[in-house]
Order: C-alpha cells, then structure tokens, then sequence
C-alpha cells in the first residue's frame, strides 16, 4: 500500500508541474510589463461592453480588460470600417478617456 500511494503522489506531482505552464498561458501577456492581463467577465462585461458600444456610436467588441495602465476597464472597440478604438471606463463605467488605433490590427 505505500509503494501505491508513494506512486500516486510522485505522479500527482509530475501532473500539476505539467498544468503550470498550460495555466499561466490563459490570459494573454503584457510584453511591456509581463503582467497577464485579465479580460473583463460576466455582469460587468456585458455593462463595459454596452458603455463603449454607445460612446463610439457603432462596431464591435474585440477585446477587454481590467485593471488596464490607464483606467479600471479597458474595452476594445472595432468599428464597421476596421479601425479600432480604446475606451477607458473607471469601476463606474463612466467613460474617463478613448484611443484611436488606426492601424486597424488586433493588439
């Protein structure tokens, strides 16, 4: 009985040093800070997303996130025409600024 159980706890081992990497790869990474940025979820997504849709008046949400370098929520905005724009929320979804990204590309 203890070989087997000494097995299984050197084999769990193996197994969640396997998981690591796999779970540190889920959000995306911030290459200027190697911070992993952690989109915006359920109720507050749907508040962010629909704030930002009526500030640029048409498009799309491509992309969120929290806790962003310059506001609480960050929600990215394509519009029909490709390009992009970020809008900055603070925790009460009030709009505090907006960025242009003419490049049109999904960073």
């Amino acid at each position: 009985m203890r070989k087997k159980t000494k097995a299984l706890l050197i084999g769990a081992a193996f197994a969640g040093a396997a998981a690591v990497p796999a779970i540190a790869q889920a959000g995306s990474n911030n290459a200027e800070s190697n911070e992993v940025d952690r989109p915006i979820t359920g109720v507050s997504l749907d508040e962010a997303s629909s704030v930002a849709l009526e500030f640029i008046g048409e498009g799309r949400v491509t992309g969120t996130e929290i806790e962003d370098e310059e506001s609480y929520y960050e929600i990215e905005v394509t519009r029909d025409n490709g390009t992009q724009v970020d809008v900055q929320l603070d925790r009460a979804f009030n709009v505090v600024g907006s960025e242009n990204d003419d490049t049109g590309s999904d960073d």
